[in-house]
Order: C-alpha cells, then structure tokens, then sequence
C-alpha cells in the first residue's frame, strides 16, 4: 500500500534551509544545535536527492544498469542460504504478486463494495480477475495485473489501460475481509465513472510503486519494464544487483576481497542518518515526507517509519543504537511480541539508570537541552506499548506502531 506520490527536485541546500529552518519537530532543532556548536551534522535527505548524488553506489528505487545485472536469489543463496530462506518467507518479500498467484484473490473471488453513487466489484472469469464500476446506466471494467501488498494490513490493484498503469480505487482490507476506498483516495470525489475506477498512476509513480514492490522492473539500458520485474522485495532489491558480485567471489575462489571491493552494498556499513534514509527509500525518510506536505498530517502518517523515528526527542542528530536494523532484521520475520524489544530500549536505557545532565557528563562540552537517559520510573517490561503506541488509521481499518519514540501523556494531541 502506499499514498499517492509527489516529487520535488530540492538541491541540497535548500533541503537543509527546509530541514533546520521551516521543520516544526525536535529532530531539526538539535541538528541547529550542533551546527552552532560546530560539530557536524548529517542530514537526512529526501530520496531523489540520495540517487542523484549516487554514482557507482546502490539505493533503492535507484535504476539499475542492465537486466541481466540482477541474477536472483537462488545465486544468492549457494553463498547465503540461511538469510535468503529466512527473507523468502517475510512479508517484504511478498510485497508484490502477479494477480494470478495473489491469494486475498484466490481466497476472495468475488467482493463489492459501495461509494457514492459508484458499485465496485471483483470478480473471478476464465481470463483472471475482473474489477469494475458501474453507476445506475453505465459499467467499465479492467483486467487486474498486479496486487501491491501482502495483505497483512491490505492490499491494491494495479491494471494497465492506454500504456499506461493505474492504481484501483478499491483495496483488500483483511480486518473487515473486503473492499474499502485505497489509502491515499480518501479525499478524492469522481464524478465520472472512468475517474472513479482508479487513478493514473504518471511513468514516475508508477515506477516507484515497482521499485518498491517488486525487483529490476527499471533498468538505465532497459528503462521501465514491469513485465521482467521480479515480485517482492528480493535480496537485489537492498544490496543492488548481483552480477559483479558473483564474477568476483568466482575469480577470487574462496580468497578473502578487499575491504570496499566486493561489488554489492552491505547497507549496514551506513551511517545512521544514511541508514533510516535507505529503509525510508520506500518506507519514507523525514525530508521525503516533509516534501509532500499536503496528506500526511495525522495519525496517516504513523505509516511512515522513518519519519516518525527521526521526530523522536533520542534521535537528536544520528543514533546507531536508534536505526530500524537495531531493532529489525529484514531477514527475519518481524516480532510482534512487545517484550522482544525490550533488550533494544535497555540499550540507551539500562534498568536502575538516573537522569544525569549532559553537561555533567562532559563539562567542556556545549550543553544541549536534552538528558542522559533514564530508566521508566513506571514499568521494566514491553516498553513499546507505552513509549511507542499502537495508531489507528481509520482508512486502513488498521493500527500501526507509532515510531516516534516519547513520553506519552493522556489527552495530549497526535504530535505531527
């Protein structure tokens, strides 16, 4: 699932006045700081503007050089079998699926739903999957091609019509196992039947919404071509393609490379800034969702992870102990159980600490407005229930775990 895309090309300089100047969250404050203490400060940077400084480096969403640069995971895993096995069975690397093999489909083969004055309908034929829209004397349809998500909090249909893609205005909902109006379609109001089957997804938003659901749909030599995309996040999809890789790794025959030269990226040789950056290639960095403005005000916005984890008061300018790595492992399945976290937030808070003043700590140092951290005075357990509390986004008939880590008060407003 994700929201309709908006672009803007921001140099880098502007980015930054936008990031310490105009941003209203605790994050760009303490970055101000520490350019006025004259430490330097990494900042975060909007996804565009991560690919356009990028040369012979990878990133997701970035165009890859050839389609025979990408071999697979099965060549990935005659060297990683372990964390390939355990990739192939997350939700990421489901992320997409040809409607042929979607199974919300399979197990739903027929669904309708009601808004305004449009019926909605999915339907199974001989031919595939059949979506439609009828008013009170006319009825369009489309043939569905693909299905965007794994369904855990929903699922989208693309169909293709003129060349071009478009988004259906209807997504799968398992918490109430039916249609309901697409995320990010919340505001919209059709008023021909054509516009209300689905929204023209332009080249550009079409191509982020394969760069992030499926693998090597866009190539520099091959440009967008969604029908050799592999489905699903895939080992290439973060490490970037593997071919160089797997020349070199043959040629040194079991010989230990060079440090910075075995042709594949490790994303956790980033720094911290970089590394939410990379995750929110996707999952929307800070600077991406600060661009967008219009439509991501509200607890809708607890979607993008990134974001709310750079708004936390402990992310300050960088933290390692604070990337989405530190607490998941895209190789594995993501833990629900509250309690699995509590290891990661003993780790800047350790049970039984005090609060104890920067300044204390390192009396030649400029004092910042923040506090060493301390223990919760109120529980030693599932923190995250507290500090990073479960959001209901209506639209999705769904919570999502609120990453702006904080002290949450009762009654106090949903902090943007």
């Amino acid at each position: 699932m994700r929201p309709q895309v908006f672009f803007a090309a921001s140099t880098l300089s502007l980015l930054c006045c936008a990031a310490l100047a105009l941003a209203p969250n605790t994050r760009g404050t303490q970055s101000a700081q520490g350019l006025q203490s004259g430490t330097p400060v990494e900042i975060p940077l909007a996804t565009a503007s991560r690919i356009g400084r990028l040369k012979n480096s990878w990133w997701p969403t970035k165009n890859a050089r050839a389609p025979e640069d990408f071999v697979g995971n099965k060549v990935c895993a005659t060297c990683h079998a372990e964390k390939t096995a355990s990739q192939i069975a997350t939700p990421m690397a489901h992320a997409a699926s040809r409607v042929s093999t979607a199974k919300v489909l399979r197990d739903h083969p027929s669904m309708t739903a009601t808004r305004g004055k449009f019926a909605y309908a999915i339907s199974q034929t001989p031919e595939g999957f059949d979506y439609s829209v009828s008013d009170a004397g006319n009825r369009i349809s489309a043939t569905l091609l693909w299905a965007f998500g794994i369904a855990n909090k929903g699922q989208t249909y693309m169909y293709e019509r003129g060349g071009e893609f478009f988004e259906s205005e209807m997504s799968y909902y398992p918490a109430i196992a039916g249609l309901d109006v697409t995320t990010g379609h919340e505001q919209k109001r059709s008023e021909t039947i054509v516009d209300a089957l689905g929204t023209l997804q332009d080249p550009p938003a079409a191509q982020k919404c394969f760069a992030c659901h499926t693998t090597g749909a866009t190539t520099v030599s091959g440009g967008f071509a969604p029908e050799n995309a592999t489905p699903g996040v895939t080992c290439e999809a973060c490490h970037g393609p593997g071919g160089s890789h797997v020349v070199l790794m043959q040629q040194l025959q079991g010989d230990v490379a060079k440090p910075g030269t075995l042709q594949i990226l490790n994303p956790r040789s980033l720094s911290p800034v970089a590394s939410v950056d990379f995750c929110g290639a996707c999952h929307r960095t800070w600077a991406d969702v600060y661009e967008m403005q219009v439509g991501v005000t509200g607890p809708v916005n607890s979607r993008f992870q990134p974001y709310r984890l750079e708004n936390s008061k402990c992310w300050g300018d960088g933290d390692a102990r604070l990337t989405c790595v530190a607490c998941h492992d895209p190789h594995q399945q993501l833990q629900h159980e509250a309690a699995a976290y509590d290891q990661k937030c003993f780790a800047c808070h350790p049970a039984g600490a005090k609060p104890k003043s920067a300044a204390a700590a390192q009396p030649t140092a400029p004092a910042k407005a923040t506090s060493s951290p301390a223990a919760c005075p109120v529980a030693t357990t599932k923190c995250v229930t507290c500090h990073m509390p479960k959001v209901n986004v209506a639209v999705m008939h769904s919570n999502f775990t609120d990453h702006r880590i904080r002290v949450v008060r009762k009654g106090e407003p949903y902090p943007n």
